[in-house]
């Protein structure tokens, strides 16, 4: 599993749209592992394809946004986000406007 399915998560964010977020739950849903979450975490955090593989797109199932390893960390991941169109309610993203539907 662990290959494939860091591949598989890799080849699923790429899928996610600018002005869109998907949540870590949801990669891993739909990878076929939904108890898998934390593992969607440390894929984001270790993502060295960046930005081919857009990481700061992904979000908590909540629209927190939790992490972000590049430069810059979070404040620089809601930078990003909102850039490309991606609605916040407060400090977190509006699931309901802006959540990746696949």
């Amino acid at each position: 599993m662990k290959e494939n399915f860091k591949e598989i998560i890799y080849s699923l964010t790429k899928l996610i749209p600018k002005g869109k977020v998907a949540t870590y739950g949801q990669l891993a849903k739909l990878a076929g592992h939904p108890k898998a979450v934390r593992a969607v975490g440390v894929f984001m955090k270790n993502n060295p394809h960046a930005p081919l593989v857009p990481c700061h797109r992904v979000v908590a199932s909540d629209g927190s946004l939790t992490g972000y390893s590049g430069r810059g960390g979070i404040n620089k991941k809601r930078k990003m986000l909102k850039e490309e169109g991606v609605k916040f309610n407060k400090e977190k993203v509006n699931l309901l406007t802006s959540v990746w539907e696949k």
